[in-house]
C-alpha cells in the first residue's frame, strides 16, 4: 500500500463540514450536492476525501451511499439496476449480476435447499457484508456523506486504491479523433 493510500485509509483529511458547523451532522461529512440535483439525476458519483469513489443514489424516497465499484470485480455500480430480492432493495452489478443490498452492503445469492429434491427450491441468502456502505445526511437540502472508516477490511476496499484507479483509467478506450 502506498503512503498516500495508507494516509487515506488511516486518517481523514479536514472535514468539509464538522459537527461544530451543525449539530445534526456527524463529525466528518463531505458535501456531495443538492438533494434536488441528486433526485433529478437518480445517481451521482464523487471522489470523496481524495481517496474513495462513492456512489450516492436516490431510490424510493431514500438516499444511499456505497463504494462505487462492485466488490466482486470492480463493475461500475452507477450503471446497475435496482431490484428487490426477498423484500430487500439491491443494486445489481452490470458486469456479473451480483446483488448488493442498498442498506447493508450484503452480497445476496440464490441457494438451493436440497439439490437432490426436484423441483429445486431456492431462497435468497446473504454472503455477509461485501460492499462498504457510507452514511448519508441531508441538511437544508444539501447532501453529505460520512465515510465508513472502520478498519475491518471489506471486499469493495480493493477497488479504492490509487493503483486500481490508474489501471482502470489506462484501460478506458481512448476517444477517436474527429475528422
Amino acid at each position: 500500500m502506498s503512503s498516500k493510500e495508507e494516509t487515506c485509509r488511516n486518517s481523514l483529511s479536514p472535514p468539509l463540514l464538522s459537527s461544530s458547523s451543525s449539530s445534526s451532522l456527524p463529525s466528518v461529512s463531505h458535501f456531495i450536492g443538492k438533494k434536488e440535483d441528486i433526485i433529478k439525476a437518480g445517481r451521482v458519483t464523487k471522489l470523496v476525501n481524495g481517496c474513495r469513489d462513492v456512489l450516492v443514489l436516490f431510490h424510493q424516497g431514500q438516499l444511499h451511499a456505497m463504494d462505487m465499484r462492485c466488490y466482486h470485480s470492480g463493475g461500475a455500480l452507477q450503471h446497475g439496476d435496482i431490484e428487490e430480492f426477498n423484500g430487500r432493495q439491491c443494486i445489481v452489478c452490470p458486469w456479473h449480476k451480483y446483488k448488493i443490498t442498498l442498506a447493508e452492503g450484503e452480497g445476496l445469492y440464490q441457494a438451493v435447499d436440497d439439490p437432490t429434491v426436484k423441483p429445486l427450491r431456492t431462497r435468497w441468502r446473504s454472503k455477509g457484508v461485501k460492499q462498504r456502505i457510507h452514511q448519508v445526511t441531508e441538511v437544508n437540502g444539501d447532501v453529505y456523506v460520512t465515510l465508513d472508516d472502520s478498519i475491518e477490511a471489506i471486499e469493495s476496499d480493493v477497488y479504492q486504491t490509487e493503483r486500481y484507479r490508474t489501471v482502470l483509467l489506462k484501460a478506458q478506450p481512448k476517444p477517436k479523433p474527429k475528422k
